[in-house]
């Protein structure tokens, strides 16, 4: 059996070994999502707007983890992993509109308690199949009963739309195990296109009406 495949089972062992590798990342995702809620009720009392429309979850399960080990060269160690995967927790919020993507973006990093590692605007440039979201790498503290851990949480935030659109993509992928046919490639970028006028118009009407 190659060392590569040793390494793999290592992580998937030390992972259930060590039951509180994850669940810092699930506990980072419940005051994330706290910090979420409490920004979406307050600014739909301020201006009478909430801003967000829906925000779901998940941890990476430890055979994602191992697929993606391997993919990118990581040590087999739990302290390397955790430095090198950004989205071992993900957090998504669907928006209404797509200045609420932007507002809600600069409400969270704003707070003193999170920090920004990385961005990525897939909304202002959008991926070759038409992907449009807004990427942010976050670290954020989690308070423990020994000790306070900084965790990474990967936050993507898109309209409506925009979710519609990378559901159904992701699903076309998936059943083509990424190998989408061409006609299928180019209609699923035209839809992108057609999503991305959607929330434009909407955009308009949202602002007209004040």
């Amino acid at each position: 059996m190659s060392s590569e495949v040793l390494g793999e089972r290592r992580v998937a062992e030390q992972i259930r070994l060590n039951p509180r590798f994850l669940a810092v990342y699930k506990f980072a995702i419940e005051e994330l999502m706290t910090k979420l809620r409490i920004l979406s009720e307050e600014f739909d009392l301020a201006h009478r707007h909430d801003p967000i429309e829906h925000i779901s979850s998940r941890v990476k399960r430890p055979e994602a983890i191992e697929d993606k080990v391997r993919r990118r060269g990581l040590a087999p160690d739990l302290p390397a992993i955790a430095e090198g995967l950004d989205d071992m927790a993900g957090v998504r919020v669907i928006c209404p509109f797509v200045s609420d993507v932007y507002t809600v973006a600069e409400m969270l990093t704003g707070q003193d308690d999170v920090e920004l590692l990385r961005r990525k605007d897939y909304i202002a440039t959008p991926k070759p199949n038409g992907y449009r979201s807004l990427h942010l790498i976050v670290r954020i503290p989690v308070f423990l009963s020994d000790r306070v851990e900084r965790v990474k949480v990967e936050v993507q935030l898109r309209t409506i739309a925009m979710d519609f659109w990378a559901t159904l993509e992701h699903k076309l992928s998936y059943k083509y195990e990424s190998q989408v046919p061409g006609d299928f490639a180019a209609e699923l970028a035209d839809v992108a296109m057609l999503a991305s006028h959607l929330d434009s118009r909407m955009q308009k009407l949202h602002q007209r009406l004040g």
